[in-house]
């Protein structure tokens, strides 16, 4: 409009007609052809696919594009979506410059395809060439560049858009929700990340950086990052504005486009000015499809006004998800995240997480890990290529130069052949585990909470204070012990561990400390199982004498160990000693490999649900029921969930009774010799166990039964010696 006022304006002074006139016709022709692109849009045009998938179930239409970068966006339990749920019609809008390509679904589903969403792609660009999109079957609608609108309500049930019909149709419509709000997520990290990508071309690490915030604990830069960041100041300052811009304008799309479809009462998914819908837990899969009521994050931890629940607590974070083999396939990985995502799934269905008190999971510090490991380790595993640009130390490059890998089988990469690295993501999901645990350790031994289940990943008791093996990079349960007796003064720490694998690496670190007692239960079978430590022999060395135990099963699987062996292991060896130890805390090293359901290789023996159950109440007694278990191996997800089920609730103090039949068992003719041989061992030390070589071969009533006829036979003999010297007197 002003436009033509001013060329009317001109045209009326003297002289100057022609040149106007000229100057509307060249006017009128450029509007002809902003017009004619507008008209010839991409999003008008059939879907194409960006997800190489050559699935069936991914798409009818033949693959013909490349992955798109945002085909590898987590979900909110840190997987990745399904395939069908990736392919999108896709437009092409040229935005300002200086911003990398972006995808964003607009949510506006087109009649012949009612499951395909349009998509943005925003490509770096000089101009805005065209103010008008064309969408499928609403002809153009004015794109408008204003001031963001604010926040509106999150999207529920009390608006006026209709619901979907099918649970079908409502799970897609959660997923693509979720999807938006993931890429625009995407968006501000890529805002957050400009500043440090300023200097490429002086770091070229910095193209690997991963989608994660830097450790605000670790060590803050040298002089010389300080000086070069200040350098590139202005350059930061220009991206940064650029990548405003975008976001801005995607938002007021997203709001001009929700208005049009709202008068047409269909249904839109915004992402990025609320929290987008999401199950209000996160179990990894659900079989129902209902709206939540509420939006909760992946971890919930109490609300600032409402005071914690004195109950147990549990511990999870979805960034361990991440730690995963570069392959991609988790078949020839038995320690994959599925274990994790199971196990809390199922404590959801049972009702079990809604009883126990959810805390927020962190990241150990590097100072919490070197309480165990020593700098090197720390350095090689604790850190990625994010983290590491704030470390000031002169150190990390030449022991980052040392590192070796080896290639394994699948394709990936690997510390040794069967544990995995991901350069990305198994440091944070190693330091999220050790963090866990002991954030988990302290609310326990504060008097926070009653006690505590940590379902974390990867593992960590093999892990020895300079070595990752065995799955393990860092050893939670040791740290965490470690944390308890530096900063809470603990003075006694029980560490029970009845991994079917000896935990070298725990027994390693605490060896010659006597606060600690170390009690392993595991396969040993002369040293044939892996990891071939853990003799009845390795009792501790120095004041630490005495204060490690090894229950260490021999006999190999004719038959395998199972409920009534370590029945009896724990009424003959475990809780006599951890009774006459008498911590002050109890820290279990979980790992449910010994469980019935696993094959040879990774445990063969037969320990039931019910019986973990059972070890976890008679554990309860001690320590004033201050009880921490955190997770460690376990494979078979059938086995582990259950197992993890039976621990929760005798946590909870749920009653779950035992089968008489069990408790009527007799162990083997090997676990009694394996007994045997660590009673005489350890009696040297521990005064209790003399009196129980005898019973080592009973069942556990009987065992009870031959207790009472003692008892009983102590106390006449008692009342009768009472009543002879009466009778004197």
């Amino acid at each position: 409009h002003t436009l033509t006022d001013s060329t009317a304006q001109r045209q009326r002074e003297p002289g100057n007609s022609v040149v106007k006139q000229k100057l509307a016709e060249v006017i009128l022709k450029k509007k002809q052809a902003a017009l004619e692109r507008t008209s010839s849009n991409p999003l008008s045009t059939p879907p194409v696919p960006y997800r190489c998938d050559s699935s069936p179930s991914s798409s009818s239409t033949p693959v013909s594009g490349c992955s798109s970068p945002n085909d590898s966006l987590p979900n909110e339990n840190g997987v990745l979506p399904p395939a069908g749920s990736l392919i999108h019609e896709l437009g092409r809008v040229p935005l300002v410059s200086g911003g990398s390509q972006v995808l964003l679904p607009l949510g506006v589903e087109e009649q012949s395809a009612p499951l395909l969403q349009p998509v943005l792609i925003l490509e770096p660009s000089g101009l805005v060439h065209a103010p008008l999109l064309a969408v499928p079957g609403l002809g153009p609608v004015p794109l408008q560049f204003s001031a963001p609108a604010g926040p509106h309500k999150p999207l529920s049930r009390t608006r006026s858009e209709p619901l979907p019909q099918s649970p079908r149709a409502l799970h897609t419509h959660l997923l693509q929700q979720q999807h938006s709000a993931q890429l625009l997520e995407r968006l501000k990290q890529q805002t957050h990340l400009g500043k440090l990508m300023s200097k490429s071309s002086e770091k070229p690490r910095l193209r690997q950086i991963p989608s994660e915030d830097m450790d605000s604990e670790e060590v803050g830069p040298s002089a010389s990052d300080a000086h070069q960041r200040a350098e590139s100041l202005r350059e930061v300052e220009n991206q940064e504005e650029q990548l405003n811009l975008q976001q801005t304008l995607i938002l007021n799309q997203m709001r001009r486009q929700t208005a049009h479809m709202e008068t047409l009462a269909v249904p839109m998914m915004l992402g990025g000015v609320h929290r987008p819908l999401s199950r209000t837990q996160s179990s990894p899969a659900s079989t129902s499809h209902t709206l939540p009521e509420k939006t909760m994050p992946i971890t919930t931890a109490p609300e600032p006004h409402s005071q914690p629940r004195f109950t147990t607590g549990l511990v999870y974070d979805s960034q361990m998800l991440k730690h995963q083999c570069t392959c991609g396939d988790n078949s020839s990985h038995p320690e994959h995240a599925g274990r994790i995502q199971s196990i809390w799934s199922r404590l959801q269905e049972r009702g079990l997480r809604g009883q126990c008190e959810s805390i927020r999971g962190r990241k150990a510090t590097l100072e919490e890990l070197q309480s165990v490991h020593t700098e090197r380790h720390v350095l090689l595993y604790g850190t990625n290529p994010l983290n590491r640009l704030k470390l000031d130390n002169r150190n990390l490059a030449g022991i980052l130069s040392q590192r070796m890998f080896v290639m394994l089988p699948c394709g990936g990469v690997g510390v040794d052949n069967d544990t995995i690295w991901n350069e990305m993501h198994t440091s944070t999901a190693s330091r999220m585990a050790a963090g866990s645990v002991t954030e988990l350790a302290f609310r326990v031994a504060k008097g926070e909470l009653k006690n505590g289940f940590a379902v974390v990943r990867p593992p960590g008791h093999h892990a020895d204070p300079s070595n990752p093996m065995g799955f393990c990079f860092f050893n939670s349960v040791a740290i965490a012990a470690k944390q308890l007796q530096q900063k809470l003064n603990i003075t006694k720490i029980l560490i029970v561990d009845w991994d079917v694998h000896h935990g070298n690496g725990t027994q390693e670190i605490f060896y010659n400390d006597p606060s600690v007692l170390y009690i392993s239960l595991h396969r040993y079978d002369n040293g044939n199982f892996f990891p071939g430590s853990g003799g009845p022999a390795e009792v501790g060395s120095g004041a630490g004498e005495g204060f490690n135990v090894n229950v260490a099963w021999t006999g190999g699987l004719e038959p395998p160990m199972g409920d009534a062996e370590y029945l009896a292991a724990f009424r003959t060896v475990v809780m006599p000693i951890a009774r006459e130890f008498s911590p002050d805390m109890v820290l279990v090293s979980s790992g449910f490999d010994a469980a019935e359901g696993h094959p040879a290789p990774l445990g063969g023996y037969k320990v039931t649900a019910k019986c973990f159950g059972f070890l976890t109440r008679q554990l309860m007694g001690l320590a004033g029921g201050r009880v921490v278990l955190a997770l460690e191996g376990g494979h078979d997800l059938t086995a582990i969930c259950d197992a993890s089920e039976a621990c929760v609730s005798a946590l909870l103090g749920l009653e779950d009774p035992f089968p008489e039949d069990v408790l009527l068992q007799k162990p083997n003719t090997n676990g009694v010799l394996s007994l045997q041989r660590v009673l005489q061992i350890q009696s040297q030390y521990w005064s209790c166990l003399k009196p129980l070589m005898g019973s080592v071969g009973l069942s556990f009533l009987g065992a009870q039964k031959g207790d009472c006829e003692e008892t009983d036979a102590v106390k006449a003999l008692a009342s009768l010696s009472v009543g002879v010297l009466t009778n004197k007197r």
